[in-house]
Parts: structure tokens; C-alpha cells; sequence
């Protein structure tokens, strides 16, 4: 699609006039007439407004002219699985679970590697095949090549520990210490809880990035652990095989 076709059915899928979009990213209804007619494009600052607007990225919008790849663990990227910067702006360089609001979540690249491996053996790779796919290929990738400029000297591998001390310090019956946290996106861990009035309840942003992990109970059940906190709660739960049947164990604001 072209950016004029973009624009079109973006407006008209979210229900807005010419005028209305107009005012929404502080332009003229005619300039919003001479995208849609090919005349011209949006000006950066008009693309990131609407980029935020419509939450799709600046590629999308200009008719996706670049294949989005992951610059820190190669994943190839659709607009969902794009990570943001503080100000919630697409930063289309990275994907959620390498970046998030503004933080870079991986500093140890071996740490990545056993992350992606697991994954990736689910998708017809062998673990030694996928390992030394994800060898050859993260040295490449702009982050690992920057990764003295762009690192944070530690500071965010720091603020896992203190998590991981926190949470290991919950003393939590039945759940083995965490040596671990990892990158993990809201919708995919967004369980819904049962409450005491019954009603069922999520506590997490989908779109969010959060720290976590999952644990085998100590007593041999089929339940795991899920371990879940970002700089503002620790969540605790256990459930059933692919996440079913979820109990809420601990919540605790920090």
C-alpha cells in the first residue's frame, strides 16, 4: 500500500472526517486531503503524531518500504511487537522484549542467546542449531555492535538484582528462588484472576513490558510459578499447563 491508501483506511476504520484528523495532528483538512490524493506525505513530526495517534509505526504509514528487524535479537518486527520509547514513541529498531520504555532490557548476549533457543526449538530448530544460528547472527545485529555506546553500564542488570532479592525475600511456600528475570510482554502473561467477590481481574498493561519469570513448584505439582514486577508492583501466581486455571498468590506494591 501506498502512504495515501495508509492514511485512507486508518481515518476511515477509526471513524474520523478529514477535519477531524486535521485537528488531531494540528494540520490543515487540505492537508490531510493532499495525502490521501497522493499530492504529498506527512511531514516527520505530522508521521509521529500520527504514528502515536493511530499506533502503528512510521514504516507502516509510509507504505512499509523497510523490512523491521529486531537490531538486538534479529526477531522480525510487525507494529505490535515494536518497542517504545519513554515518551511512547515506536522505536522501530527494536522489538518489546529487547526494549521498553526507553530501557534496554538484554546486557549479557549469551543470556539472550538461552532466552531465544528455547523459543526457537519449538519452531523445527534443534537447540544446537538454533544456538549457533543466534551466534552468528547477534554479533551483526546494531546493538551488539554499539553495545558500548548504547549500554547503560549496568545500571538495569543492577535493578534486576534488587528485584530478584525482593522477590526472593517473600519468602513464598513452595516457590524455588529466582535466579532469573527476562523480558516478557502483558499479553502474553495478562492471566485473569479469580477475586474473593467473584469476579475475575487482570493486573497488566498488554501492551506493557514487564520482568518475570516461571518456576517449578517445589513439591512436584503440575502448577508453575509465575513471577511478574516492574519498578512499581511483584506479582506472584501459580496455574495449569499453558496458563490455566491462574491463582493470584501475592500482589505487592513496591
Amino acid at each position: 500500500m501506498n502512504t495515501k491508501d495508509v492514511i485512507y483506511e486508518l481515518r476511515t476504520k477509526n471513524g474520523f472526517s478529514q477535519d477531524e484528523l486535521a485537528g488531531k495532528v494540528h494540520v490543515t483538512r487540505q492537508a490531510v486531503s493532499r495525502w490521501e490524493n497522493g499530492d504529498t506525505v506527512p511531514n516527520t513530526e505530522t508521521l509521529k503524531l500520527l504514528s502515536r495517534l493511530f499506533g502503528v509505526s512510521i514504516n507502516t504509514l509510509l507504505g512499509s518500504p523497510r523490512e523491521l528487524i529486531c537490531q538486538c535479537c534479529g526477531m522480525p518486527l510487525d507494529d505490535a511487537l515494536i518497542g517504545r520509547d519513554k515518551n511512547g514513541e515506536m522505536n522501530e529498531d527494536y522489538c518489546k522484549w529487547c526494549y521498553a520504555d526507553g530501557q534496554y532490557t538484554y546486557s549479557d548476549m549469551d543470556e539472550l542467546i538461552e532466552v531465544c533457543v528455547k523459543h526457537m526449538a519449538h519452531d523445527g530448530f534443534s537447540e544446537e542449531q538454533a544456538r549457533d544460528y543466534m551466534k552468528q547472527t547477534l554479533p551483526n545485529l546494531d546493538y551488539w555492535k554499539r553495545f558500548d555506546t548504547l549500554g547503560d553500564s549496568g545500571q538495569f542488570e543492577a535493578f534486576k538484582k534488587q528485584l530478584i532479592g525482593e522477590i526472593n525475600a517473600l519468602h513464598i511456600d513452595g516457590m524455588p528462588k529466582v535466579e532469573k528475570l527476562n523480558a516478557l510482554v502483558g499479553s502474553y502473561v495478562n492471566l485473569s484472576y479469580p477475586l474473593p467477590s467473584g469476579i475475575t481481574a487482570k493486573f497488566l498493561d498488554d501492551n506493557a513490558t514487564y520482568l518475570g519469570n516461571q518456576l517449578e513448584t517445589e513439591n512436584g505439582a503440575d502448577r508453575c510459578f509465575g513471577v511478574l514486577a516492574n519498578v512499581d508492583f511483584i506479582l506472584i501466581c501459580t496455574y495449569g499447563a499453558e496458563g490455566k486455571n491462574p491463582e493470584l498468590v501475592l500482589y505487592k506494591k513496591r
